[in-house]
């Protein structure tokens, strides 16, 4: 597929306003509709608004019985306040398109706008411009909404760009890219005092210290190892910000993170053990809640194989260095009924990192991520 000069001002231009109007995890409403209304002269033989939350799916169908293949990509933005100088800044206070979906919805929308023009041979091709990525909300809202199953696809394809890598480079392998993760929230309640009286209430303040000293040693293996396992303490908070009293309550956060889904359960476990333990050791009641569950990515083989055979075709290079990577991605679940696999697209070796306040997507990976997904459903669907 070749985008022409009017095509790529067009799609960068959309890219820099979606970058302008951030909405982050299931507020992406007016994103969804400035998707939709994008794409609605390309023609789409089915659309899905309000999928899984805010996601949209354009169908366009072959002229022939044949697989579904779809084509993924991310609606919302991060609650980080943007330090960019660029003209095309995000206008919301506290909010901003720091992982670079912005980018990828524009590479997705290319492909709309080839299959407006050109319907593939057979079979059907999906788009599906998923919410609430960043949250590990959005895919498993998606694959449970009833009407998903009129998507079901055969294939799913996504991608992520990569700072660090060279520009344009493709990072792809078979097996599992990203780690399975999830937030484990535990609150710790005793009784408040008087800050001159300690005693004659029940302070949470040893236990937080024991789980936040505690937690990192449940980690186990090297990342090179299928039993890897890591705890990250991300946040504490414990009493009133006052001085004249002793504190009864607290909580700490912390992101349990395994390569394997097997072993997640394990992980859980051990951590809520630690959990139960440290508090009875202080007399404090203890609950424990997950929040922004996100399974393994798994490349499987023959996906991979489709993207390799498309990647060399466009003569993009491709390896499997820095690859897995301990960072999760929301988008493991749509392999469980089909065949997926995510490639990572090189934004430059000295591009600011994802989820940096200075981070903007590099416009000229729109040409090259719509170039490979071409590929692939044209070597599916011809």
């Amino acid at each position: 597929m070749t985008l022409t000069n009017h095509d790529l001002v067009e799609l960068t231009a959309w890219r820099r306003q979606l970058h302008r109007h951030p909405e982050i995890s299931n507020e992406e409403k007016d994103t969804a509709a400035a998707v939709v209304a994008f794409l609605s002269d390309s023609g789409p033989d089915k659309v899905l608004t309000g999928i899984g939350g805010h996601g949209v799916a354009l169908v366009y169908d072959g002229a022939a019985p044949g697989p579904t293949v779809l084509f993924r990509c991310e609606l919302d933005a991060l609650p980080i306040e943007e330090l960019s100088e660029v003209a095309h800044a995000s206008r919301v206070p506290g909010k901003s398109h720091m992982c670079g979906h912005d980018g990828h919805m524009a590479i997705v929308a290319g492909l709309g706008w080839r299959f407006g023009r050109q319907r593939p041979a057979r079979g059907r091709v999906v788009l599906m411009f998923q919410p609430a990525e960043e949250t590990g909300d959005g895919a498993a809202a998606v694959v449970a909404d009833p009407r998903y199953q009129e998507i079901a696809p055969d294939f799913a394809f996504s991608l992520h760009n990569l700072p660090g890598v060279p520009l344009g480079d493709v990072r792809l392998k078979a097996g599992t890219v990203n780690c399975a993760s999830r937030g484990m929230r535990v609150r710790l309640t005793g009784k408040t005092a008087h800050s001159s009286m300690p005693e004659t209430g029940t302070s949470p303040r040893l236990a937080v210290a024991e789980l936040i000293t505690a937690f990192p040693g449940l980690g186990s293996e090297t990342f090179a190892d299928d039993g890897f396992r890591m705890v990250t303490v991300t946040h504490a908070t414990m009493g009133e910000a006052v001085f004249g009293i002793a504190p009864g309550y607290a909580e700490v956060w912390a992101c349990l993170r395994t390569r394997q889904d097997d072993n997640m359960a394990s992980l859980c476990a051990a951590a809520e053990q630690l959990v139960a333990e440290t508090a009875a050791a202080s007399g404090l009641d203890h609950a424990v809640s997950y929040h922004e569950i996100f399974v393994a990515s798994v490349n499987a083989e023959d996906a991979v194989e489709h993207l390799r055979q498309a990647l060399d075709e466009e003569g993009i290079s491709h390896s499997e260095e820095a690859l897995p990577m301990r960072a999760s991605e929301d988008f493991g679940l749509f392999g469980r009924s089909a065949s997926s696999a995510m490639f990572f697209l090189g934004a430059g070796t000295t591009h600011p990192s994802l989820h940096n306040p200075d981070y903007d997507f590099p416009d000229d990976l729109i040409p090259i991520g719509a170039r490979v997904f071409a590929r692939v459903a044209d070597n599916l669907l011809g």
